[in-house]
């Protein structure tokens, strides 16, 4: 594996585990596409350092079962600022 590749994984895997970030929000702040972060924590990562692979993973099990939630929430806004617009027109 390339240097640069497994730098990035690294890079990748401290960021989520200090900002809890989302794979979206972790794909924007490194230009890459979510399947990338993904590939990079669950198989890259795990070859070059597994507890740091594990301790990422938890943070994004964690943002997976909460996604349902954030939908939620921001469906919720979507039809509110709908309903202001409506009031105010």
């Amino acid at each position: 594996m390339k240097d640069y590749i497994e730098e990035r994984a690294t890079e990748i895997a401290y960021y989520i585990i200090e900002t809890g970030a989302t794979v979206r929000q972790t794909a924007r702040k490194f230009g890459v596409s979510k399947s990338t972060v993904h590939k990079d924590i669950t198989e890259r990562l795990t070859e070059i350092n597994p507890a740091l692979a594990a301790e990422a993973g938890k943070v994004l099990a964690v943002n997976k079962a909460e996604r349902h939630i954030r939908g939620g929430l921001a469906t919720r806004e979507k039809y509110l600022h709908r309903k202001e617009a409506a009031c105010s027109g």
